[in-house]
């Protein structure tokens, strides 16, 4: 039996269809399901990545952050009087109502003892106290701007939880000033 020509062409185009489909069975459909399984691992490697670079610069910025406030507690402790916080605000109080012509109306002071969170116990070689200061002193606003500057300049602690300033007719140029301090007295 011999083969036509049409025939030989026919089965010279089947063997290569054959031939092109064993080729993309075998060969570039596994290859093209591998290359996709890799792409995804590396969008996904890629998410890791900038993940870690996140967590790494959100490190960088709490290290930062505790070493600024290590150095401001440092710089603190270097400043701060140890038992004698509350004589030395009386000192700057006299010092400084002096030296601004401010008068003082009144001066109360209280203590009230810090105590430490109950079931937490600290072992700490300081003891804190804390003492409330309400002073009723007649200013002008300048001089009170300078005294509340002092006082942030003070080696200790001393915080401003109340500030009213009344203006009052009879008493021009002065204002009538009611303020409220916490002064932390450590206790070695």
């Amino acid at each position: 039996m011999t083969l036509k020509s049409r025939e030989k062409i026919l089965i010279f185009f089947v063997i290569i269809a054959i031939a092109i489909w064993a080729f993309d069975r075998f060969y570039y459909t596994p290859q093209k399901k591998k290359i996709l399984r890799l792409k995804e691992e590396v969008k996904l490697a890629d998410l890791k990545l900038k993940e870690s670079l996140i967590y790494t610069k959100g490190v960088e910025t709490v290290e930062a952050e505790v070493s600024r406030l290590e150095k401001e507690l440092q710089v603190f402790n270097e400043r701060t009087l140890r038992g004698e916080e509350f004589r030395a605000f009386l000192k700057h109080l006299a010092k400084e109502s002096d030296r601004l012509q401010m008068k003082m109306v009144s001066l109360t002071p209280q203590e009230e003892k810090i105590s430490p969170q109950e079931g937490k116990k600290v072992s700490s070689p300081f003891q804190y106290r804390k003492v409330t200061v309400h002073l009723v002193l007649y200013s002008t606003y300048t001089a009170l701007q300078t005294y509340l500057k002092g006082i942030e300049e003070l080696p200790f602690l001393v915080t401003v939880d109340d500030l009213q300033i009344e203006r009052n007719e009879e008493m021009m140029p002065f204002l009538k000033v009611t303020l409220g301090l916490n002064v932390l007295v450590i206790s070695v």
